[in-house]
């Protein structure tokens, strides 16, 4: 769309009736989220797809071809904003993204994929800036920071430096670097960190935090230090105290399987904090969640039920969220110049999204989509990302014991529901016939990491705790941060075999295997990390999936998404990677055996 300066004399000519407007709404309560009032009995004309006169009256705008929305006392609030996110986690492209979650009120998303360059490197983060660049929302693009995420402990199928960010920085629509997950090299002054940081603050563009550790002390006070303007990786009210002291954006998450809002929102209802400092975001939300529950409009909704009051928790998600990227002038309000995003909803706390307008044009009603937003074609070399070196067997999932032993000590991955890091746990297991057993029992299940990006053939065995599998099964992933190779979690190696070969035939995704019989599958073919087809025919393979898991024993809620995050070493505290098990407290390679 033309920027505000190019359409700033229709947008006056308008305000002042002497031309006609595209768009008039009438009758509508105004949530201004710059003065924190709802004002009754307002119109709204709209220009050139952006707001032109927001006021008491509206009719000195309306024209023979003027379209006219009756809001008949509805709230009107401005377009919803993600402030972070990874499209990836979705299963689906951005246009199959933007298709799910514009019916929720969602106008405005600002995403790090970092997944797909990972695995396609550069080129990939260009495919989706270009997508990004097609979508009739505002889809902004931040440069992926880390990858890989934790060097020396994980090897990605690209890599990527302050050569790629300075290059990136000149592209149309990056808005910032994505979050900095490598904080311990941040903290220790690592050149090439510091190097992509300076290239983005030179560019005069936002650099995405990313602090998952619980120490506030010198650690995070260096990190800070180090030109991070903001951080979702906070858990407890005192994370958001600290950021915000700091002078940083805390983001609160509600994602499919991060509940980190509702401990976080107690900084401002009860400790006080300026609720201007905080931001509502995703970060991770699969298919499922989007078709099923909601985006933005889920989290507001959250939020409010946490004590937030309603006005404050849409300031969240919309004017804040434009402040932090430098885009107040642009969206995050309903305000003359402003791209004219904005929803109709009858309420404003449970959120009902009624009406979506996007720069001027009705995109959805009633909870569907009413525009058409072509597919957008991938080539063949995102497609064909599953190098493996041969189909895997039983025998690959052994794992030895030291000589003599009858019994051992191992380390184990704990996995906690609804959170994103993990526990380091030691378990006593079994040795029958030299090779360490699983105990089902126990709810301990086997792990492994298989490399796909380079073909060497490598499995990383361990154990896992945590999912509650009751029967022989396996489920196989290539979803698996943040370097992507695949993981196994099963109580089978047979079935841990065959689930693995057939994410190898289909090109990547996720297959779920009980006693030889294949249960689910969703197949994502582009990277590895996306299907290409629609969301919700993606979100209906994946609860076969979820309901498949469960009928093996796993109760855990999100539990795939859960299982994607097994071999993220940059969050504590024990990981897997294509170079062992990592304690991510220390950032080194342990041992199995204790």
């Amino acid at each position: 769309m033309k920027p505000w300066p190019d359409t700033a004399h229709r947008l006056i000519a308008t305000a002042m009736g002497r031309e006609k407007a595209d768009m008039v709404i009438r009758g509508g309560r105004w949530v201004n989220v710059h003065s924190g009032e709802i004002i009754p009995a307002t119109g709204i004309a709209i220009a050139a797809g952006r707001f032109a006169y927001v006021g008491p009256d509206a009719s000195h705008c309306i024209g023979k071809d003027t379209q006219v929305i009756e809001a008949e006392g509805r709230y009107l609030v401005p377009g919803l904003c993600d402030a972070h996110m990874h499209v990836e986690s979705g299963m689906v492209t951005v246009t199959e993204f933007c298709r799910a979650v514009i019916p929720h009120g969602t106008t405005s998303m600002f995403i790090d994929p970092h997944e797909i360059a990972n695995v396609l490197g550069l080129p990939g983060v260009r495919l989706m800036h270009d997508e990004a660049m097609a979508m009739p929302v505002n889809v902004f693009v931040q440069m992926p920071s880390c990858v890989p995420s934790a060097p020396g402990l994980e090897n990605p199928g690209a890599t990527l430096g302050p050569d790629e960010v300075r290059e990136a920085m000149g592209w149309p629509n990056i808005i910032g670097l994505g979050e900095m997950m490598n904080f311990p090299g941040v903290i220790a002054g690592d050149g090439k960190m510091l190097a992509e940081i300076a290239a983005t603050q030179r560019a005069g563009k936002v650099v995405g935090g990313h602090y998952a550790s619980p120490d506030l002390g010198l650690p995070f006070h260096a990190y800070a230090a180090g030109g991070p303007a903001d951080d979702h990786e906070g858990t407890r009210a005192e994370d958001a105290i600290a950021r915000v002291r700091q002078g940083m954006r805390a983001m609160l998450r509600l994602g499919s399987a991060w509940y980190d809002v509702a401990a976080q929102v107690k900084a401002v209802t009860e400790h006080g904090l300026d609720p201007r400092n905080f931001i509502l975001c995703t970060d991770d939300s699969h298919s499922g969640t989007l078709v099923n529950e909601g985006h933005m409009n889920r989290v507001v909704r959250h939020a409010i039920a946490q004590g937030l009051k309603p006005v404050a928790a849409i300031q969240m998600a919309t004017l804040n969220t434009a402040q932090h990227f430098g885009l107040e002038r642009e969206l995050g309000s309903i305000a003359p110049g402003r791209r004219a995003d904005l929803i109709l909803t009858s309420d404003i706390a449970s959120l009902p999204i009624e009406l979506v307008i996007a720069r001027g044009r009705v995109l959805a009603e009633d909870g569907k989509l009413t525009a058409d937003i072509p597919a957008y074609a991938y080539p063949e070399d995102a497609r064909r990302t599953m190098h493996m070196k041969r189909a895997l067997t039983a025998k690959d999932f052994d794992i030895a014991a030291p000589a003599g032993r009858n019994q051992v000590d191992v380390r184990v991955i704990g996995v906690i529901e609804n959170q994103a890091p993990t526990r380091a746990l030691q378990k006593t297991l079994k040795v029958q016939s030299g090779l360490v057993e699983m105990d089902r029992a126990n709810d301990v299940a086997q792990i492994a990491l298989v490399e796909r990006h380079k073909a060497t053939g490598k499995v990383v065995n361990a154990f896992v705790s945590g999912f509650g599998y009751s029967r022989d099964c396996a489920l196989a992933s290539t979803v698996a941060h943040d370097s992507h190779h695949m993981i196994v979690v099963g109580t089978n190696k047979q079935d841990m075999a065959q689930a693995a070969n057939i994410l190898k035939d289909i090109g990547g995704g996720l297959a779920l295997v009980s006693e030889g019989k294949e249960l689910a599958r969703v197949e994502m073919p582009i990277a590895g990390l996306m299907s290409d087809e629609r969301a919700e025919i993606v979100a209906e393979k994946a609860g076969k999936l979820v309901a498949a898991m469960k009928a093996c024993g796993c109760n855990l809620n999100n539990a795939n998404m859960q299982h994607s995050l097994l071999a993220l070493v940059v969050i504590p505290e024990l990981r897997i990677s294509d170079e062992g098990l990592i304690d991510v407290t220390s950032f080194r390679k342990v041992d199995l055996f204790v």
